[in-house]
């Protein structure tokens, strides 16, 4: 055993965000105080939700929603960053991850209103372009502007920013191995004291139960999951994915069980998983396999819950230049 792994403590700590929770698990010294890290954790999320979040009213994204068409909107850094990436994504994937969503989403009730036929209906019925091909951005003077009406969600990206932004503020205290993460979506930095690669278990696409699917050794990587097994709803005796389709304005239909990204940063995996997810299986494999994405699809059928992999990390035993160590089922 190492003398850093008998030195070192672990400290695990979490407070709530995006109506869910952070939790940062590391190793220090002894003597080393974690309430300052603390604080700056929760900083960190609370900066990301106050800029990107559709709950609040007052957000940076909420502004740049209710601004008109053709104005520029100055935005601050961290929202700039990830419009950008989410834009660069929604390209690569021919719009199958589209920010655009915003009046979509709070249609069918998965925002902070209940769902309302009335507005489901123009969902519907709205003729759609993707955000990549609505949205103006100005990075050198920090501003956005519309070229027609839309509204913004990034549901799809900024729990995955606020990951990554937690894996920078650990770096910030001089903390290079750690894991991080906001509800399902993690980041593991460097390896535990021990020498080992961070363990994560991807979970089983079931509703009703917290179970491990498999488990995936994790190292200076990122793992984000989009599924169709919690937030849903029930229209016409029929679970509806809280992913929306672009090409209809409404939930998906019969998509996989989850997708599984891994990738450099949480905000990338955690938008080509909803990519992933809208393309389904097949569309979704080719490209995976095009981009050079690693990813596992969960399909459910008569038998149980099938896999597809894509990327040497999501065979047993395999490494990848990502830093993944491996997929193990349970």
């Amino acid at each position: 055993m190492s003398k850093m792994s008998i030195e070192a403590k672990r400290h695990a700590l979490n407070g709530p965000t995006m109506g869910t929770r952070w939790t940062a698990l590391f190793y220090a010294a002894e003597a080393f105080d974690p309430g300052p890290v603390r604080d700056a954790l929760q900083a960190a999320v609370d900066e990301v939700d106050a800029q990107m979040s559709t709950w609040k009213p007052d957000s940076d994204l909420m502004r740049l929603n209710a601004a008109p068409p053709g104005a520029w909107v100055e935005v601050p850094k961290r929202l700039m960053e990830v419009l950008t990436l989410a834009l660069d994504i929604g390209r690569a994937s021919g719009g199958a991850f589209d920010i655009g969503m915003g009046d979509a989403v709070a249609a069918w009730g998965f925002g902070p209103a209940a769902a309302d036929q009335h507005l489901i209906r123009n969902a519907l019925d709205a003729p759609r372009r993707p955000a990549h091909a609505m949205l103006e951005l100005d990075s050198t003077s920090a501003r956005v502007r519309k070229a027609a009406p839309i509204t913004l969600d990034l549901n799809g990206i900024a729990k995955g920013y606020g990951v990554d932004r937690l894996a920078e503020t650990l770096h910030d205290f001089g903390i290079s191995s750690g894991l991080v993460g906001v509800d399902g979506e993690m980041r593991a930095c460097g390896l535990r004291s021990d020498g080992q690669p961070w363990t994560i278990a991807i979970e089983a696409p079931d509703p009703d139960r917290r179970a491990p699917h498999s488990l995936l050794a994790l190292q200076d990587a990122a793992v984000a999951t989009s599924g169709d097994y919690r937030h849903r709803l029930v229209a016409s005796g029929r679970h509806l994915s809280h992913t929306m389709d672009p090409r209809r304005g409404a939930p998906l239909i019969e998509p996989p069980a989850s997708v599984t990204v891994v990738a450099r940063t949480c905000a990338e995996a955690d938008a080509w998983a909803t990519a992933l997810m809208v393309l389904g299986v097949e569309a979704g494999r080719e490209l995976a396999m095009r981009c050079g994405l690693d990813a596992l699809f969960l399909m459910r059928d008569a038998d149980g819950v099938q896999t597809r992999a894509v990327g040497s990390l999501f065979v047993c035993g395999a490494s990848s230049g990502a830093g993944g160590e491996g997929l193990v089922a349970t």
